[in-house]
């Protein structure tokens, strides 16, 4: 399953849950973030939607006058919206940065709803026939946006692995292939089998090509271990790939959008120094960032691992970067890079207000 952004059907509504453990600005600043996200993949945020759940394990995920409610924004294409009780009493978004539209303010009709939390397959699959448009939770969003934007072998093998290992639970069966039985190879087997069959094949056969590509990557790390090496560390879209073209003189590539950089670069800093130091350029981190692509990118991160130097490189203008910074802690203690010296920069100085 992966996410299209078909010139026909670029709007977007964007859901937030609000639970005992997840509400206020955290809630708000989480949501802000899912907005910029599904802009990266192309689309037009046209509105939100927020609902104080206790927890979000409910089958549908809200409550059914709310599904009904979001189904007539979405053009009455599902089963939610031939229910006829009273709206439930939401929360609205009213401190919702401005770039998002808040509840109410709509534009155009909805072709996707994006849920700022994850939904297990059996949920999705709920929403999806109330509402009757395609529905993604966050993490769907970020492993698409990381599936575009990775570039070099190592970086869409990780892609993949994690891609694959969402997807293989999310496998449905068509409405002709619930019980039809394959013939030939495979015989016996549904067709939802038979793919989440080749889903495990493929899965295998990436994690081999993963684990060559990972002892290429280590002896290219061991042949510089005598050199003094920097890593650009830091939340995503914080700048370390502009820092790396000006400290290095290099042609990354850095852009103002989320997760721009996926591939590790190595550059000498510049002027060339004696001796000279390495820097790395690294993947950066987000909130809820999924777990399968911490684990994809273990590899990657190894470079911060052996480094002599991290630079935890800040958006000095974005107000929640104390929470970014705790999020980059978190992800590199899960990974296993502690105990290493740290130096941090403030980024994007231009950007301050008074």
């Amino acid at each position: 399953m992966q996410l299209t952004a078909k010139a026909s059907l670029p709007n977007a509504l964007l859901i937030s849950i609000s639970t005992p453990h997840f509400k206020g600005d955290e809630a708000i600043e989480s949501l802000a973030e899912l907005a910029r996200l599904v802009t990266t993949l192309g689309f037009k945020v046209v509105g939100t939607q927020s609902q104080k759940q206790s927890s979000t394990q409910k089958v549908n995920v809200l409550g059914s006058g709310k599904l009904a409610e979001i189904a007539h924004l979405t053009g009455n294409k599902g089963s939610a919206a031939d229910e006829d009780e009273n709206f439930l009493d939401d929360d609205p978004l009213s401190d919702m940065p401005s770039e998002i539209p808040s509840d109410g303010l709509y534009f155009a009709c909805a072709d996707v709803v994006v849920f700022d939390c994850d939904l297990t397959p059996s949920q999705l699959r709920n929403v999806e026939n109330q509402l009757g448009v395609e529905v993604f939770d966050r993490t769907g969003i970020i492993i698409e946006i990381f599936s575009r934007h990775a570039r070099t072998k190592t970086a869409k093998l990780q892609v993949e692995i994690a891609r694959l290992n969402y997807v293989a639970p999310r496998l449905r069966e068509t409405s002709t292939g619930d019980k039809e039985r394959q013939m030939g190879k495979g015989a016996g087997e549904t067709t939802l089998e038979l793919n989440r069959r080749k889903v495990r094949d493929q899965l295998a056969e990436l994690k081999r090509e993963l684990v060559n590509v990972q002892d290429v990557m280590m002896d290219r790390r061991e042949q510089r271990s005598e050199l003094f090496s920097v890593a650009l560390i830091g939340y995503t879209n914080a700048g370390k790939s502009s820092m790396m073209r000006a400290i290095t003189g290099s042609d990354v590539e850095g852009e103002n959008k989320l997760f721009a950089t996926l591939d590790t670069t190595v550059r000498a800093l510049y002027p060339i120094t004696q001796p000279r130091i390495l820097v790395s350029d690294t993947v950066g981190f987000i909130k809820k960032l999924p777990h399968d692509l911490v684990a994809s990118f273990h590899s990657t991160l190894a470079e911060a691992h052996d480094a002599s130097l991290l630079l935890y490189v800040v958006d000095a203008s974005d107000a929640s970067f104390r929470s970014q910074l705790d999020v980059v802690h978190n992800v590199l203690a899960e990974v296993g890079v502690q105990g290493s010296k740290k130096l941090l920069v403030l980024n994007k100085s231009d950007q301050l207000s008074d």
